[in-house]
């Protein structure tokens, strides 16, 4: 079954990326997706710390969900929503959602992202946990294309959430990695998270020079069991898909049965 990532540059206001999120969920569909992922924070990005707040919806209702719930039911596709804001039990903070809804637009998933990013060097300063509650529950979920574990960007560098979830057939895994970040590591850990859960890999992310000057290291990809890159676009907005191949993961896993060996 082909699978899609969709790669943005969002801007810090809601209607504008909808739109082109719409434009490009329609752009991927075309390809045959039985599966279409969006980046994080694909609603908005470089908005305020009280915009990004204002813009919190409860679970289960607001327009980015309604949004997404259209978007998979118009097309008849698996979509997970990249990344959105929901409310927190602090009011002072937000969860930084991924909500998978199935083909018929029916919500079927939710990982709130567990681990918050903190980096700082020179002028670059991010810290998520100021603004961002942390979750708290490793998330699979059964789909058409396999057993899917859901993660968000920094979750990337923590191997032991993804042993958590079990034997998967692919990892999804929505980012917005800094360009300072993203080009000494990303392409190093996508691939290694792959080869070591020997399953397929979909990442999408947010790719280039956002409206208010942050960069985004983009680099959306598609890996397979073995580590190797069948998909992958470097900055711009835009769509790649793949096949996903169960033979091709049962081939890895039987020449290399690395997850029948584990001792831990």
């Amino acid at each position: 079954m082909r699978v899609a990532a969709v790669q943005m540059i969002s801007g810090p206001e809601v209607e504008p990326n909808l739109a082109t999120a719409a434009r490009l969920i329609a752009e991927a569909a075309a390809t045959g997706a039985r599966m279409v992922a969006l980046p994080e924070y694909f609603p908005l990005i470089g908005a305020t710390d009280e915009a990004r707040l204002a813009a919190r919806e409860a679970p289960g209702a607001g327009p980015i969900q309604a949004f997404l719930a259209a978007q998979a039911r118009q097309h008849g596709i698996w979509l997970v929503g990249g990344s959105i804001p929901l409310t927190a039990r602090s009011p002072g903070k937000l969860l930084n959602a991924c909500l998978v809804f199935d083909d018929h637009g029916r919500q079927v998933a939710r990982y709130d992202k567990i681990h918050l990013f903190g980096f700082t060097k020179n002028e670059e300063h991010y810290d998520e946990a100021a603004t961002i509650e942390a979750g708290e529950k490793v998330v699979a979920v059964d789909t058409p294309v396999g057993r899917v574990g859901l993660a968000i960007c920094y979750d990337l560098r923590f191997p032991e959430l993804f042993r958590a979830m079990g034997v998967l057939d692919l990892i999804v895994l929505p980012a917005a990695f800094t360009d300072t970040t993203g080009r000494a590591h990303w392409e190093t850990l996508l691939r290694a998270r792959a080869i070591e859960n020997q399953c397929y890999l979909l990442a999408s992310a947010q790719g280039g020079q956002h409206p208010t000057g942050r960069m985004t290291h983009g680099n959306s990809m598609i890996i397979d069991p073995w580590g190797d890159i069948v998909a992958r676009m470097d900055k711009g907005e835009g769509v790649i898909s793949a096949e996903l191949d169960p033979a091709r993961i049962a081939e890895v896993r039987t020449s290399l049965p690395a997850l029948k060996h584990r001792k831990l």
